[in-house]
This record gives structure tokens, C-alpha cells and sequence, in this order.
């Protein structure tokens, strides 16, 4: 026995239970884990998509068995855990993303049902149907009229009578049209995807928000209480995966991955995504490790960003993702990412290193990790003909990277005998303490003369009024000047302040100074009459580029008082380059 033992190969998982006839069709956004009477037994919840038109089903798993099944309305798209409360027990809801509802489940009884808002219709579809109903027109013009709208405005924007109408053959369209005309034309979307936030504090039984993505390209947050909209933002493209980080009444980061390929990133206060990453090919699954962003993609890449975008990491698998999952052990404290691949594999890495694989008996479609029952790490995982997979990871459970990562050689992870203090470690040591003394004057010097040339500049900078502030008594004055356009012509705006608390500065002009071989001035004397206390005054002049050398100058702006030759104020403006003189070229 020991010696078959010794053969096997070792593994970090235990193989609790395998049900290949649980006829269970879902994915992993389907799935989660929750302690639904507060008794912290964690049972397992699946929405099953049943054949994609009818059977579709909640079920309910305590252990290796099936607990209870719940009828769902439409076809599901994600299912997520979240407290709705502050009361003890502490007793976690379901809330099951099903067509355009979100239906809430507390104590698996139903508890909540949430629409989203109806959409506008688009005019002229509400005239044809409104005409349908009073006969006032028939069916091959009806179609005309529609398929026209659609051609217009796009299919999407189109109600989904209109599109279910568009798609039946002639001889259909005569009964579709009767039995519907009836009802008012509504024009709703769906959920695309789900995920939660906590609100306010960011303890694992804190109240959370539910956030939701639809097919019209919105975001919305929901008030766990009431379920009305908290916030809402859009994006440029319909999302499929989300990913929360954050407290929606403190700050917050919502990453989408749309459906054209392209990541997306929502903070608090902004009603816009902002472009993170344009992405090679369609995501199939969204992580976060850590401050990074782990994106797997239909072109068989798993690639890792920063949260600003940049491209840290990409490695190519040997197959196309079906699911991806991340896991947290939180007594080793490392975090990895879990690739179900459609060869059967799954595959554990940390970071880019692949650290662990364990074969599947079928392949992986859906895959959760978490709490079940009363074990803390536990690997649910569905498969592609409808099975049920459960393993355990063990106590002893160790992943090194270096085992199954092909990589640099060992021996450049061996340290070198360096010695401890070399020749010229010792040479300079002796030299510093026999010229200690020596040395620390030179830096006093050197010290003492910056200090002496700082001063020197700033007295001459104050007395030749090369500062853009005034802090004279007499006229306390602050000046910036801004230069616009691109050139040859361009717009230097002034803005002057008097900063002082009572009294006016009067009889003030600008005047300009440059090379007149480079720039003229349309007004080379602006009168200032009267600057109030506290008052920002702004003045403007055109300024043209008349050297036909591409090169750029200075402008020195003066601000003087009259019968006075000392300037109160000076600006100097660096000028950029001419566009003008450089597309000439």
C-alpha cells in the first residue's frame, strides 16, 4: 500500500464528490456561496439555465444533496449573496439577475422584485403599433415601416415586440399581431451582469449594494433597503463582467469589461467610465489581485494590468478559457487565479507562474471558491455535460511555482560568495576618517556659498520686479498671463488682482517688450484706470508670429504706473513654437 502511495502523484486537493447526472447547466456568474439561515452552514446556490427557454431553476445544495429548487421567470445572468440588514442572526439574501428583474430571496422565500426603469420608444414604432390596433394599417406596410425604423436606428433601440415581429414568416404575422396589440408597447432592458458593494463598512457581514449592469450600457447601485437607484452611469458598451472594490459612502472603483473588448473604470461621482484598456479580443473573465487587473480573453491570453492601464504581463495558453475564478487562502496569503481551460485542465497561477493543475473529469464551465458547509476552502465547479464537482483543498496544500514553471536555471537563484568589505570599501573608509575634519568644511563652504547666491538672486529678482507678484505697500499686485492658440496668431490673456484689503491701485498701464523680428503686438499699451481690493481684471491682446524661422522668444509683460520708469511687476512668457511656421515646412 505504501508503495502505491509513493507512486501517486501528489495533489493539493481532495476529491469530496462528483455527480455527473446533476444536470446542472450554468456559468460561473450563476453561482455563489451563502449562509442562508445564519446558522454558518454555507450551502451552495445555482441558477440553472435549464434549455435557455423553459425549466429554468434555482436549486439549493446542503452538502451532496439537493436541498430545494425554486421556479425562475426568464433566463438567469448572475446570482450574488449580500446583506440586506444589520439584525442578528445575520442571515445572508440572494439576489438572482433574471431578463430585466432582479428578484431577492431571503430565507429562500421570495422577498423583492425589482424592475428596471422602461427605456423610451422610439416615435414612429409607437405610431405603426398604435395604427395596428385601430386597423388603420396592414401588414406588409406595417413591416415596411418597421423594418425601416430598424434600418435607422438600429435593432437594439427597437422594443422587443418589434423584433420578435420582424423575425416571424408572413403567414405568423396576421395572429402575432392580434394577440398583442392590445397591451401598451413597452420597451424594457435586461441584466447583463451583477455584483455587490459594501455601503459603509467593509467587514465580510456589512450591509452591501447590489450593482448591475444592463444591455442599454447602464450601471446602476441599489439601496439595499429599499432597492431604489443610488447611483447611475454609463458606459460605452454593454458590460459583461464587473468588478467592485471600495464603499459606496466613502470611495469606490467599479471595473467593466464590455462586450467590444475594452475595460472600463467607475469612480464616485462620475457618470462616464473612463477608458482603462483596449483589449486584443473579447474578455471571458474579470479579476482583481490585489492593485492589478487580470483579464482573460476568447484569443487564449491571460493578461494582467495596472489600474491605469499598462500592460504588465500576458502568457498564451495552450487552450481557450471556459471559466475563471480567484483564490484567497487566507493562511498562506497569497491569492491565485484559476483557469478552467476547454482541454479539461485546470490550471492554479500565481501571478504569471503556473503553480498548480489539476485534471477535470469533464470541462469546467462554471467555477466558484469559498466557504461550503463548515469548510473554508472549497472548489465548486460545474461542468460542460451538466456535472458537479467538489474538492477540498488541503491543510498541507503547498504551491511553488518553481516545480512547474519552466524558468531560469536554479542555479541563478543561488547567492554568490561576496565579500563582506572589499578593498575599496576599506580604502575609502580610512580616507573619510583621516580627512574627516577637512571634508566637513569643504561642505560647510559649498553650503554657505548656494545659500549666498539663493539670496543674492531673489534681492536681484525683487529689485529689478522679475516677480509676477507685487508685495510693495504702496500697490500690492499679482499678475499671470496665459498664451492661447497654436500660431502664427495667437491670444496672450492678462489677468491682474489687486491684493490688497482696502485700497485701489490707479493710473496703471501694461506695456510689452520682445524682439520685433520675431513677434508683433496689436496693442503695446493697455491703460489700467482702477483696480478694485480683491478683484480679478482680465485683459487680452493678439500676438503674430512674423519670422518664418520656425524659432520661439520671450515676452516680457510690464506693468508700470504713469511718470514711472521701474516696473512694478514683470511676466516673462516663454512662447511655444508656431504650428504654423512648423506645418509650412
Amino acid at each position: 500500500m505504501s508503495d502505491k502511495e509513493s507512486t501517486e502523484p501528489q495533489t493539493n486537493w481532495l476529491h469530496a464528490f462528483y455527480d455527473p447526472l446533476a444536470t446542472l447547466y450554468t456559468f460561473s456568474s450563476c453561482i455563489c456561496l451563502a449562509d442562508i439561515h445564519g446558522d454558518g452552514d454555507f450551502k451552495l446556490i445555482i441558477a440553472d439555465l435549464g434549455t435557455g427557454t423553459y425549466n429554468m431553476k434555482l436549486k439549493v445544495y446542503k452538502g451532496t444533496h439537493l436541498l430545494s429548487e425554486h421556479t425562475v421567470i426568464d433566463l438567469p445572468t448572475g446570482v450574488v449573496a449580500f446583506q440586506m440588514d444589520t439584525c442578528d442572526p445575520k442571515v445572508s439574501a440572494i439576489a438572482v439577475a433574471s431578463g430585466g428583474h432582479i428578484y431577492v430571496y431571503k430565507n429562500m422565500r421570495p422577498f423583492y422584485k425589482f424592475t428596471l426603469p422602461t427605456l423610451n420608444i422610439e416615435p414612429a414604432e409607437l405610431e405603426v403599433w398604435n395604427q395596428a390596433k385601430e386597423d388603420k394599417i396592414d401588414l406588409s406596410s406595417m413591416k415596411e415601416v418597421l423594418e425601416s425604423i430598424r434600418t435607422e436606428v438600429g435593432e437594439s433601440n427597437l422594443s422587443s415586440r418589434s423584433q420578435r415581429f420582424l423575425m416571424l414568416e408572413p403567414e405568423e404575422l396576421e395572429e402575432f399581431v392580434q394577440v398583442h396589440k392590445q397591451f401598451p408597447l413597452k420597451r424594457q432592458t435586461v441584466v447583463t451582469c451583477l455584483s455587490t458593494m459594501k455601503k459603509s463598512m467593509a467587514e465580510d457581514d456589512a450591509v452591501s449594494c447590489l450593482v448591475l449592469g444592463t444591455e442599454n450600457k447602464d450601471v446602476y447601485v441599489l439601496e439595499p433597503d429599499a432597492f431604489t437607484i443610488l447611483a447611475a452611469m454609463t458606459v460605452p458598451s454593454v458590460p459583461v463582467f464587473l468588478n467592485v472594490t471600495g464603499l459606496f459612502d466613502v470611495e469606490y472603483r467599479i471595473i467593466v469589461a464590455c462586450r467590444d473588448g475594452t475595460l472600463y473604470i467607475l469612480k464616485r461621482g462620475f457618470k462616464t467610465g473612463r477608458l482603462c484598456v483596449e483589449l486584443l479580443s473579447q474578455p471571458v473573465g474579470l479579476l482583481r489581485i490585489k492593485n492589478t487587473v487580470v483579464v482573460g480573453c476568447m484569443d487564449q491570453t491571460l493578461s494582467c494590468f495596472s489600474m491605469k492601464g499598462r500592460n504588465l504581463w500576458t502568457i498564451r495558453l495552450e487552450s481557450s478559457i471556459a471559466a475563471m475564478e480567484m483564490i484567497d487562502i487566507t493562511y498562506l496569503g497569497i491569492q491565485l487565479i484559476v483557469v478552467a481551460l476547454n482541454n479539461g485542465l485546470i490550471q492554479l497561477y500565481q501571478d504569471k507562474y503556473l503553480v498548480d493543475v489539476v485534471p477535470a473529469e469533464d470541462i469546467v464551465t462554471g467555477i466558484k471558491f469559498g466557504r461550503y458547509g463548515r469548510e473554508e476552502n472549497t472548489l465548486i465547479m460545474t461542468t460542460r455535460g451538466g456535472g458537479l464537482i467538489i474538492k477540498i483543498l488541503k491543510r498541507t496544500a503547498k504551491f511553488d511555482p518553481k516545480n512547474l514553471t519552466p524558468g531560469p536555471p536554479a542555479a541563478q537563484h543561488m547567492k554568490l560568495s561576496i565579500p563582506k568589505k572589499t578593498k575599496l570599501f576599506v580604502d575609502q573608509t580610512m580616507h573619510e576618517r583621516e580627512n574627516a575634519v577637512r571634508m566637513h568644511r569643504s561642505f560647510q563652504h559649498d553650503l554657505y556659498r548656494l545659500r549666498l547666491n539663493t539670496a543674492r538672486s531673489y534681492v536681484k529678482v525683487l529689485t529689478s520686479s522679475l516677480t509676477p507678484v507685487s508685495t510693495g505697500g504702496s500697490d500690492p499686485l499679482k499678475l499671470s498671463a496665459q498664451i492661447q492658440g497654436l500660431g502664427p496668431v495667437f491670444r496672450l490673456r492678462l489677468e491682474i488682482q489687486n491684493t490688497s484689503t482696502d485700497k485701489p491701485s490707479t493710473n496703471l498701464f501694461f506695456t510689452f517688450h520682445c524682439d520685433v523680428r520675431i513677434y508683433r503686438v496689436d496693442k503695446t499699451f493697455i491703460p489700467i484706470s482702477f483696480l478694485a481690493p480683491g478683484l480679478l481684471y482680465s485683459f487680452a491682446t493678439k500676438v503674430e508670429c512674423v519670422s518664418e524661422l520656425g524659432i520661439s522668444d520671450v515676452i516680457k509683460v510690464f506693468v508700470l504706473r504713469e511718470n514711472e520708469g521701474v516696473p512694478l511687476i514683470t511676466a516673462i512668457i516663454n512662447m511655444p513654437i508656431s504650428e504654423g511656421m512648423i506645418s509650412s515646412y
